[in-house]
């Protein structure tokens, strides 16, 4: 429990409690209650658990906003290539992966989970609200989901699909997946890559650029 300047009591507990009896024990004493609610760990816990940086000191960067940025989107992209991963385990147990190019796939997992990572962080930053985000992020992740060649290939579709394809980072991502495994791909691998970290780079920046513009004065 602490006691603010503004004569306001905040009430925090680092084990669950039943808030129910305390709010109304409060609202019958006369105090206002603002707010309760239970907090749950969230990804930017687990990305300060995991790499051991301190939330203080990423804090105290906030006018620069890119410790923010990586605190808000570093556990998205661990649990993104964790989420990767699990489809290879479970494909350990029923082929073998002796012609899989690991140096290859696991680059290509790791960027694939930045760069859509950034593409989120892109649209939460472009919106106000929440349910705008939501809708907003279709027009990336379907497009994305079946023009990026993963499942269907790129060079049968139409001539302004196949451009509108080769704009979004996914396509570049399924190209090196394909490339790891030896199989045909669009480009070279080195361009892939690159042009893979180019999107990384530049929605990374222009996520930068909304958030100093609109939330840090």
């Amino acid at each position: 429990m602490s006691l603010c300047h503004t004569d306001q009591i905040r009430v925090e507990s680092p084990e669950p409690i039943r808030v129910g009896p305390l709010v109304r024990l409060l609202e019958d004493r006369g105090a206002e209650v603002s707010e309760a609610r239970k907090v749950r760990p969230s990804l930017e816990d687990l990305f300060v658990e995991v790499t051991g940086l301190e939330a203080a000191a990423m804090k105290k960067e906030k006018e620069k906003a890119v410790a923010l940025m990586l605190a808000k989107t570093g556990g998205a992209i661990l649990f993104g290539i964790a989420n990767a991963f699990v489809p290879v385990i479970m494909a350990a147990f029923l082929t073998d992966f002796a012609e899989v190019n690991w140096l290859t796939l696991i680059p290509a997992i790791v960027l694939i989970a930045i760069s859509s990572t950034f593409l989120g962080l892109f649209v939460a930053v472009s919106v106000k609200e929440v349910f705008e985000a939501q809708t907003f992020s279709n027009f990336f992740r379907f497009p994305m989901l079946f023009l990026c060649g993963l499942f269907l290939p790129v060079e049968p579709l139409p001539v302004w699909l196949q451009l509108l394809s080769y704009i979004l980072p996914l396509t570049y991502g399924a190209d090196l997946l394909h490339g790891s495994i030896h199989r045909p791909t669009h480009m070279p691998l080195v361009l892939d890559f690159g042009l893979l970290a180019a999107f990384c780079v530049i929605l990374f920046a222009v996520s930068l650029r909304n958030i100093r513009r609109r939330w840090i004065t």
